[in-house]
This record gives C-alpha cells, sequence and structure tokens, in this order.
C-alpha cells in the first residue's frame, strides 16, 4: 500500500492535537508535525502563515511537546523544524525530548548531510533529496536517510500547484534504485488526483500547504480528515 504522510504546524490552533486524530483516523500512514520557527525559509506562503499564527497564539517548544505527548495514535510522528532549533538546545537534548514525546523521526530541511551525523546518532533522520542533487550524493541520502527519503518534487518552497511538478517521475526514478528505503513525493501534491498520480510514481507522498489552507480557512478536524481520507481513497485506487 503507497504511504501517505499529511502536514500540520504544530500549535496553528487550539485544537491542532484534534487534526493529527483525525488524520490517523482517516488513513494517513504517518503524520508530519511541524515545530514552528520565525524563519522558515523553505515553506511557502501557506505554511509561512500557519508558523505565524502558531507563533502569535504563543507556541513554544516546551508546550508543544507536551501537547504531543497527549496524543495517542497507531501511526508514527514525524517532527520537522529548522536547524536553529537543534543547535539552540544542541542535538542530544533537543532530539531525546522529541523521543520522550512520542515523536519516532525528525526532518530538518536546511541541515547539511554533511553535518547531520550527531543528530543521525540521537533519533532517525529522514533525509531531502532535490531534482539537483547530483547522483552520488542521492546514493549518500539513500543510504544515510532513515524511514523513508523525502523527494522534494521541485526546486523552490513548499505550496499548493495546479499539477504535479514533470520533475517528479525523473527524480524518483533517479532515487529509487540507489535506497531500499520507500520514496516519498512532496511539495506541491495538492488534490487527491494529483496524490494518486504521484504514487503511481513513488511509494507514497507528503501532503502539507494543500491540507493547512483547509486549517488556516475554517475547516475542523473532521473537515480536513475528510480531504485527507480523500487522498487516501484516491491513492489506493478507490
Amino acid at each position: 500500500m503507497k504511504l501517505l504522510m499529511p502536514y500540520v504546524t504544530a500549535g496553528v490552533t487550539a485544537d491542532w492535537t484534534q487534526y493529527v486524530r483525525a488524520f490517523a483516523a482517516a488513513g494517513a500512514d504517518m503524520i508530519e508535525i511541524g515545530l514552528p520557527f520565525s524563519d522558515p525559509t523553505l515553506d511557502g506562503p501557506t505554511i509561512q502563515e500557519a508558523t505565524a499564527a502558531a507563533l502569535a497564539r504563543g507556541a513554544t517548544l516546551d508546550r508543544i511537546l507536551h501537547e504531543i505527548s497527549e496524543i495517542s495514535v497507531s501511526v508514527p510522528l514525524i517532527a520537522s523544524t529548522y536547524a536553529n532549533l537543534v543547535i539552540r538546545e544542541g542535538a542530544p537534548k533537543f532530539c531525546r525530548r522529541l523521543r520522550e514525546a512520542g515523536v519516532s523521526a525528525l526532518i530538518v530541511p536546511d541541515l547539511p548531510l554533511e553535518e547531520c551525523a550527531e543528530v543521525a546518532d540521537h533519533i532517525d533522520l529522514v533525509l531531502l533529496a532535490s531534482p539537483a542533487t547530483p547522483d552520488r550524493r542521492l546514493a549518500e541520502i539513500g543510504r544515510r536517510s532513515r524511514r523513508f527519503v523525502y523527494a522534494v518534487t521541485v526546486m523552490g518552497t513548499t505550496g499548493e500547484r495546479d499539477e504535479l511538478a514533470a520533475s517528479a517521475a525523473a527524480l524518483t526514478a533517479r532515487i529509487k534504485p540507489r535506497t531500499e528505503l520507500p520514496v516519498l513525493l512532496g511539495f506541491g501534491i495538492s488534490t487527491p488526483a494529483q496524490a494518486a498520480e504521484a504514487a503511481g510514481l513513488a511509494d507514497g507522498v507528503v501532503v502539507g500547504a494543500a491540507v493547512m489552507r483547509r486549517v488556516l480557512d475554517g475547516a475542523g478536524p473532521a473537515e480536513v480528515g475528510a480531504y485527507v481520507a480523500e487522498l487516501r481513497a484516491a491513492m489506493s485506487g478507490g
């Protein structure tokens, strides 16, 4: 079965953990939880807006980890954030706190491959690959990543797009011979049809901005959970 990982920005609403529970109930295989950071350079306008909303609500790492620790779902929770937060606290302590809260793995998009060893020593670290990544580096990413390889379909920021990037097929074809891990496509996957197309190329998809646009527009956990269920059905051929 193809893997589905929807995303939510931690702290974006008072009931943000209910979205996590709704996603799990809707058939998500993993759930990405974004830890807010003041300068989200890889994120486009939608997730930037969600991050700003979370910080304006007073989201802190301590509060978020406490809230995560109270979530009880049967699927892995994958945290994502920027290297500044990891470095500020120190990788061993930061990763230990994530694990104690119930986080299974971590994505740090601005952490260079050459500098990821300390973090990877303390938690499963998911690495990213892009259309510009050379083949030799793809092989190293495929070897050192854990859980899956996050294949970024475009050279740019996150955000909804009208169609799946043309680079998705070529990138997947380059990565898969170089790793035994699942390859998940992300960045710009917005509709059930796009999710189904991406799942036909790779082992799964990551859906972030399209989820958060619904949250920011006021859709509640049940409504956004129904959207995740639509993605799941499309990817399963239903």
